[in-house]
């Protein structure tokens, strides 16, 4: 699905952030990649969804054989690229229905596929509101506005139940999640799993693996993946942080 190759990238400010990074997903998989504050974690996030703020200068994403570097960041979310940000914004004004209904239409369109209509978009968006504990009346509420840490995260794994994306990006999804919380998105991640669409969690603690448990954990530093391996390794770092690593 995914083979980054020696991906350097930089913010606009010329700030080198990511020093060759190499990575394979293959369809199916669920790649968890944690590492200390300042390693580059959430910018590897970013470039993969085509933030404008961050910049490639070398190296090359290969996403099912398309060079995702060239596609916009819409074109890469009719792809199937999503990501569940750690600070989703608010959008005053418009309410979360209409929202999930321009966003999941736009995308059908573009595919070819027929189009949902409202009554449609409310029938299946209540369904996935009760699979994430939002009660149905968020649906009328702007997205985002008013709410809480934890709906806000809520609410990004509504739209990603209803887009059903083939690569997911978890970017800190935990952050700020309660133990039900951490729950709800282990059991979205179980509902959409199956053998072509992948996962990259991006996390800083081991709890949220053990409700999303990965195939691989990689730790980053210092803008490159230094060691990779399995559930052990997050465990490793849960008890011992990252002093071993950086020594």
């Amino acid at each position: 699905m995914i083979k980054i190759q020696n991906l350097h990238a930089k913010l606009e400010n010329d700030k080198t952030i990511l020093h060759g990074v190499d990575l394979t997903i293959h369809p199916g998989e669920i790649h968890a990649v944690m590492g200390p504050n300042g390693s580059g974690k959430s910018t590897l996030s970013n470039v993969f969804t085509g933030h404008p703020d961050y910049k490639v200068s070398s190296g090359s994403i290969d996403y099912f054989g398309q060079d995702l570097l060239n596609m916009s960041p819409d074109e890469r979310a009719i792809a199937g690229v999503y990501m569940a940000f750690q600070y989703p914004v608010s959008l005053p004004g418009v309410t979360t229905l209409l929202f999930l209904q321009t966003i999941i239409n736009h995308q059908r369109k573009a595919r070819g596929d027929t189009l949902w209509d409202a009554y449609e978009v409310i029938q299946k968006a209540e369904q996935a509101c009760k699979l994430v504990g939002l009660p149905t009346s968020f649906l009328e509420r702007p997205l985002n506005e008013g709410f809480s840490g934890g709906e806000k995260k809520r609410c990004e794994v509504l739209q990603m139940l209803l887009l059903k994306p083939k690569l997911i990006i978890l970017d800190e999804t935990d952050s700020g999640l309660d133990i039900d919380a951490l729950k709800m998105v282990g059991k979205a991640v179980a509902l959409l799993r199956d053998d072509v669409r992948s996962f990259l969690v991006v996390t800083h603690y081991q709890r949220l693996l053990n409700h999303v448990v990965p195939d691989h954990v990689h730790i980053m530093h210092g803008g490159q993946l230094v060691q990779s391996g399995g559930q052990d390794l997050a465990r490793k770092l849960e008890d011992q942080g990252y002093e071993w690593l950086i020594k």
